[in-house]
């Protein structure tokens, strides 16, 4: 495979179907539980539909957390990797044959721990596959990172057209089909990974690792039993909950678990002076990353719904259906990702490479673009005209390119600034941003109201506004950040 391990060639084909399970469902989530019961839906208000958007993306993030360490100390990669594949396909089974909306959303949590199981361990696997590690690795995930894109732009194409003719049934089966090929797939051909992944860390390392694997396995008994029990009190209708409560509660809890490691680490941890000032910097990254998230998530929450109520999707006769307009941003990942990676090589070669918290500025400047540009959409609608295609093209165009000035940069920033003996855990915890980032895009979802456009240019305009702001703050920090960085680039 051009050099590479044939094994890299399973774990692509892998995440390609994962992804396009993943993408295809989510493009579809909102939509369908705002869509009347007549039509097949829930018939929720936006508020509850954004906040069970925003908790289920949240979650898969938070997830991978323990899903990471469960691979890593007890069932081993590729073990974690197939149960996960096949937890998700039952999850998305549930979706598809769901007769009440307890069988959703326990749908939705089964593919949550699914997704927690399977993401980790299938880039724990391809980093397995490079021993060696360097360049070699690099352009193995690259490769890896393709497959991601390939899936999430097949993925809405196909859900979403099926959801359109046949009905929304028929888009989550579509889900659950793909991620059982890609299982089957991984199954058939894992004999290729050879030891990558095959046993849990701990049989391998140090008996210290296999201890704490002991000591924690009641704790992980008792978290199973306590969402058991949970899951079956909401079942019997024993306990209700309210999803826009429950995302503001989650937003506090991820909040102060993000709070209390940063404290530890600053205070807690034996760090010097350089290694605190370091940390520092990573707390500022966290904080744009989970930021920049909150907008770029409207993608499938307000713009979504923008796409399906206010825009113009026919094209000579044919109507676009709302969930293809998804695929728009791996698409362009695939167009771009290559030339932002040799602007970036070519601007070093010069020494004017923008320093990693520049590269965080430009990203938030790009999506508070985005919104101006949603903004100029909006007052079209407001003066009794359906938007072009072209100002949701734009908006996702220019979400692109700040994901790519911040995303591929920010776990290789923590992996430089946090102290080596903290790495694994910094990095778990810097997912936690992205799961902040999920909670707030819920949030800020829920104050989309199709029956009061006048008010959408003017909220897409605060969400610029605060951008530009941010931005501007750490305009005004770089400097000390720099000073702080103490030399990493």
């Amino acid at each position: 495979m051009l050099g590479h391990p044939i094994g890299l060639a399973t774990v692509f084909f892998l995440e390609m179907w994962e992804r396009a399970s993943f993408y295809g469902m989510r493009a579809l989530l909102v939509l369908f539980l705002v869509q009347k019961v007549a039509s097949g839906g829930f018939g929720l208000d936006i508020p509850s539909a954004a906040a069970i958007y925003g908790l289920y993306l949240a979650g898969t993030y938070i997830a991978a957390l323990p899903g990471g360490w469960v691979g890593d100390r007890l069932l081993g990669s590729q073990r974690a990797v197939w149960i996960g594949g096949s937890i998700i396909t039952c999850g998305h089974l549930l979706l598809g044959m769901a007769a009440s909306s307890a069988v959703f959303y326990l749908g939705l949590l089964v593919i949550v721990l699914g997704t927690g199981l399977l993401k980790p361990n299938a880039g724990a696997i391809v980093a397995q596959l490079y021993p060696q590690g360097g360049a070699a690795l690099d352009a193995g995930f690259t490769i890896y990172y393709v497959g991601v894109n390939v899936g999430a732009t097949i993925g809405p194409l196909i859900t979403g057209l099926l959801a359109v003719r046949y009905g929304w049934s028929w888009g989550f089966m579509a889900a659950a089909v793909g991620m059982a090929i890609g299982v089957l797939q991984f199954l058939w051909s894992r004999q290729y990974l050879g030891d990558a992944g095959r046993v849990p860390m701990a049989r391998s390392a140090q008996l210290a690792a296999s201890t704490a694997a002991r000591r924690a396995l009641p704790w992980l008994c008792l978290g199973g039993v306590v969402l058991g029990a949970g899951v079956l009190l909401l079942w019997r209708g024993w306990l209700h909950f309210s999803a826009p409560a429950l995302l503001h509660d989650s937003t506090d809890i991820v909040v102060g678990i993000a709070i209390l490691y940063f404290l530890y680490l600053l205070f807690g941890a034996g760090l010097d002076a350089v290694e605190r000032r370091r940390v520092a910097v990573v707390i500022v990254l966290f904080l744009a990353s989970a930021l920049f998230w909150a907008g770029f998530e409207q993608a499938g929450s307000s713009f979504n719904l923008f796409a399906e109520l206010d825009t113009a999707r026919t094209v000579d006769g044919f109507t676009v259906p709302a969930t293809w307009f998804q695929a728009l941003n791996p698409i362009f990942i695939v167009v771009f990702g290559p030339l932002f990676s040799v602007l970036w090589l070519r601007l070093a070669a010069r020494n004017l490479d923008p320093s990693i918290p520049l590269k965080f500025i430009i990203s938030l400047l790009a999506m508070g673009l985005g919104f101006a540009v949603m903004a100029m959409a909006a007052r079209l609608v407001v003066a009794g005209a359906l938007a072009g295609m072209g100002w949701l093209t734009l908006t996702y165009l220019l979400h692109t390119w700040g994901e790519l000035c911040l995303s591929p940069v920010g776990m290789s920033a923590v992996s430089k600034l946090v102290p080596q003996r903290f790495i694994g855990q910094s990095l778990g915890v810097w997912f936690v941003s992205f799961s902040l980032g999920e909670l707030i895009a819920g949030r800020i979802a829920g104050n989309f109201d199709p029956a009061n456009m006048q008010a959408l240019p003017g909220l897409y305009m605060h969400v610029f506004w605060f951008a530009v702001v941010c931005a501007a703050a750490l305009v005004a920090l770089l400097p000390l950040l720099r000073r702080w960085m103490a030399g990493v680039k």
